[in-house]
């Protein structure tokens, strides 16, 4: 091929001899065409429009080095038409993936020719050349002596290119990376390069400063690939050229810097480099603290998963953090490595900034973790304990904000501040009445664990501190003695604060007229009322009897009426006195209310106080009491608390059947006989009752079959809380009084009752297991359900006759004995 030929004709002829190649390879004249010529077609005819971008631009392509390349393109090409036509198909399979290969490397020499065009064209080369040199066709891959000798022409180009980059002159690179355009100022930058690769910025061949303070300006506007060159060529000036450093540390071009950690992850990388390197300049470590986000996004940096990156943000943190600004903008960001260090080893105004700082920070839980982890508390305690008032004052309010942690919590309490804020609290020096607020928040926070329990006395120091303090920390006390007072193992705790006089205390508090410390006092008071019963009536007058009906009336908390009724619930049933106050007080339809409007919300207070609503029916529907039944009846208690049956807790459930059973133990003795001549007009037909074998009423006779309250009494049986099915048990066995039982024993074998009560007996206590005997002994009296339910109770039976409590086996003999299975089973006793 001469090289005199005009260069835009001798790319026609390649574009020719490429299609002909992809043609032939595609020939259905050929007598077998295997899957590995129509791939090898496929690729070759990609040339086409990478040969004709190269056409379209003859003018700035004619050189030396790419026309070499091109020769060794059509010497492939050439080859491959010469393979594709061969008669032996066996040598063609075995030869084309080769030569596949030889063309992309033919190609490779073009690519490195190519250095002064687009960037996208060389990636099109590019792109091509991987396919062809990563194709495999399942013959031979070894390469031939035609392969080995292109390579060979391949690095001569590259040579010759590089000798051309070499011979042009600095000016030139400079000139290129100021004015060029996009493609002119790549290829300078791969020129630049190649100049600092070769360890020539101290030669005097190109001026390092002015090409420095052009990519610093370039860095604002390049692309991408061009961005990451430029922070790529800067890191290896600084490594090389101290004095060049310096040049480096105007606010602009760091701030340019620092913009690119927010970028890709390679150019991130980078810059982090870059910034480490210049970091050993005292100027840069000033600056870089101070431009807006570097800090923020090093931390996140080093939090991430480049592992090279994390680890030189994690260096450059480090030297960075000798300035204590710098330290705490760390601390803003989530790294609170550096602020710890100066709590522990600063001087006491340093000391002072950073639990300043710590204390205004907004800290998400995991941040609190992490400090508490890192050791932010012992330092801080420290600082409480022996510094003077502003150290105290500014460890206080960080630990108040680290306090609102469980894990922390039991720090604190490890390092005995306990003693040391209480004693603060008793403090009456005036210099010290500025940290009682934080010192009681705290203690507040502590009094939530069950470890404080550890401290003896506590409990008692707050009470007696309670009539010494400002509103707000009398608050914060309350809430740290109602803490205490409520952990599962403070029953001799709440004992002693009896003692110590906290009923007389507290209840002052009950007119109070700030409703954050009546609630407060509320609570406590509920919390003491569960185990204080008999001292509550003791204490309690008329007076304060109104005060906390008044609150059930007029409060807008459903916490505070919960704790109001949850205590009037608490006082001794038995009490007649209470019982008359609070139906004078007019307490029942608010409750009836209340209880009407809140059986449908699920939240914890609400629970609370259906509960409680349903403890104070208990008192209301007294057995004892026809009258007091009857007005509870007539305010509509009975459909609220079979509602309740069905929706509230396991407690309320308890409560609910409960008041229940009371009412029904009357109701025989109200029912309206048929018979009876002093009904003026006759009742319907739907009041007739069969199991009270006469009239009832829900109001009147208060009849759980009339209320619907049987089934969901069944249904108890099914739950696992004992207290409740015993409740259940004992409500259903009112339909099975001497005079009802028949009628009682049917209704509840219609419901499918003696199913649920016979599995009671397999997983029962004594107590449960007891009543539904007693109820099945009534029941099994009935032929019909003896005959139907005997199969299915008597394994239970004979089961328990062997192995339960001693006290039941003369009810299991009884029920046995109805069944008539005693003397046929006499063997098992």
């Amino acid at each position: 091929m001469k090289e005199k030929r005009d260069f835009s004709e001798f790319v026609s002829e390649l574009i020719v001899l490429a299609d002909e190649v992809a043609s032939f390879a595609k020939n259905p004249e050929i007598e077998i065409v295997e899957d590995a010529f129509t791939e090898f077609a496929m690729l070759v005819e990609k040339f086409a429009p990478i040969l004709n971008d190269l056409r379209d631009k003859s003018k700035i392509m004619d050189k030396s080095a790419i026309r070499k390349s091109l020769e060794s393109l059509m010497n492939e090409l050439t080859r491959a038409k010469a393979l594709i036509r061969s008669s032996s198909l066996k040598e063609r399979i075995k030869r084309i993936e080769g030569i596949a290969h030889d063309l992309g490397r033919s190609l490779g020499m073009l690519r490195v020719a190519s250095l002064e065009v687009s960037i996208d064209f060389r990636e099109k080369i590019g792109t091509l050349q991987k396919k062809l040199m990563n194709v495999r066709f399942g013959g031979n891959t070894s390469l031939t002596s035609s392969s080995i000798s292109t390579f060979v022409n391949e690095e001569k180009v590259g040579g010759e290119i590089e000798q051309e980059i070499n011979n042009v002159t600095g000016d030139d690179v400079l000139l290129h990376l100021k004015n060029g355009d996009a493609e002119e100022f790549a290829v300078a930058l791969l020129r630049l390069k190649k100049f600092i690769r070769g360890g020539k910025l101290d030669s005097g061949l190109i001026n390092v400063e002015a090409a420095v303070s052009i990519l610093f300006n370039r860095l604002f506007s390049c692309k991408t690939g061009n961005r990451l060159t430029i922070i790529q060529l800067l890191r290896s000036v600084a490594l090389q050229n101290d004095e060049m450093k310096e040049k480096m540390t105007k606010n602009e071009l760091l701030s340019a810097v620092v913009k690119s950690l927010t970028r890709d992850t390679e150019e991130r990388r980078e810059s982090v480099g870059l910034l480490l390197e210049l970091s050993d300049l005292p100027a840069v470590r000033r600056k870089i603290g101070r431009i807006q986000g570097c800090i923020v996004m090093l931390v996140s940096i080093l939090n991430g998963v480049d592992p090279v990156a994390s680890r030189d943000a994690a260096k450059l943190l480090d030297i960075l953090s000798n300035n204590t600004q710098n330290a705490l903008l760390m601390a803003e960001a989530g790294y609170f490595g550096p602020l710890v260090q100066y709590l522990n080893k600063g001087s006491d105004m340093t000391k002072i900034l950073m639990a300043t700082t710590l204390s205004r920070l907004v800290l998400t839980d995991h941040s609190k973790l992490t400090l508490g982890q890192d050791g932010a508390i012992e330092p801080l305690v420290r600082m409480f304990n022996s510094g003077k008032l502003e150290s105290k004052l500014s460890a206080l309010n960080a630990l108040q904000n680290l306090s609102s942690l469980t894990e922390n919590v039991e720090r604190l309490i490890k390092t005995g501040i306990v003693g040391s804020l209480l004693q603060l609290l008793f403090s009456v020096t005036s210099v010290l009445m500025t940290l009682r607020e934080p010192a009681s928040v705290i203690l507040a926070r502590i009094a939530e664990s069950e470890t404080v329990l550890v401290n003896k006395g506590v409990a008692q120091q707050m009470l007696s501190l309670l009539n010494l303090s400002s509103p707000v920390i009398q608050g914060h006390l309350l809430e740290a003695l109602n803490s205490i007072a409520s952990h599962p193992c403070a029953s001799k705790v709440r004992s002693k604060m009896k003692d110590k006089g906290a009923l007389q205390l507290i209840l002052p508090l009950l007119k109070e007229t700030k409703m954050k410390i009546r609630s407060k006092a509320l609570n406590l008071l509920y919390t003491l009322s569960e185990d204080l019963t008999d001292e509550l009536t003791a204490h309690f007058d008329e007076t304060h009897l109104f005060d906390i009906v008044n609150i059930v009336l007029s409060s807008t908390s459903d916490s505070e009426k919960a704790a109001a009724v949850g205590i009037l619930s608490n006082l001794p049933v038995s009490d007649k006195k209470v019982t008359d106050v609070l139906k004078r007080a007019n307490l029942l339809p608010v409750l009836v209310s209340i209880m009407d409007s809140g059986t449908r919300s699920n939240s914890p207070a609400k629970s609370i106080l259906m509960e409680s609503i349903a403890g104070v029916a208990i008192r209301f529907t007294s057995s004892s009491d026809k009258k007091l039944q009857l007005l509870s009846a007539q305010h509509g208690v009975i459909p609220l608390l079979v509602k309740l049956l069905s929706s509230g807790s396991a407690i309320t459930k308890f409560k609910a059947a409960t008041a229940l059973a009371q009412l029904s133990q009357n109701s025989p003795s109200l029912r309206r006989s048929r018979k009876s001549r002093w009904l003026c007009v006759a009742p319907s037909v739907n009041a007739y009752c069969e199991v009270h074998d006469g009239y009832c009423f829900v109001s009147s006779t208060f009849c759980l079959i009339k209320a619907g309250a049987v089934s969901p009494l069944i249904q108890i049986l099914e739950d696992k809380d004992w207290e409740a099915v015993e409740a259940a048990l004992n409500a259903l066995s009112t339909l099975l009084q001497d005079e009802i039982w028949e009628g009682g024993a049917n209704c509840i074998a219609k419901l499918s009752g003696v199913e649920a009560i016979v599995n009671v007996l397999e997983a029962g206590d004594v107590k449960v297991q007891e009543k539904a005997l007693w109820m099945l002994e009534r029941i099994f009296r009935v032929e019909e359900h003896r005959m139907k339910y005997a199969e299915f109770a008597q394994m239970v039976l004979i089961d328990m006759a062997q192995r339960s409590d001693c006290r039941l086996k003369s009810t299991v003999a009884k029920v046995l004995a109805v069944l008539e299975l005693l003397l046929v089973q006499s063997s098992y006793f």
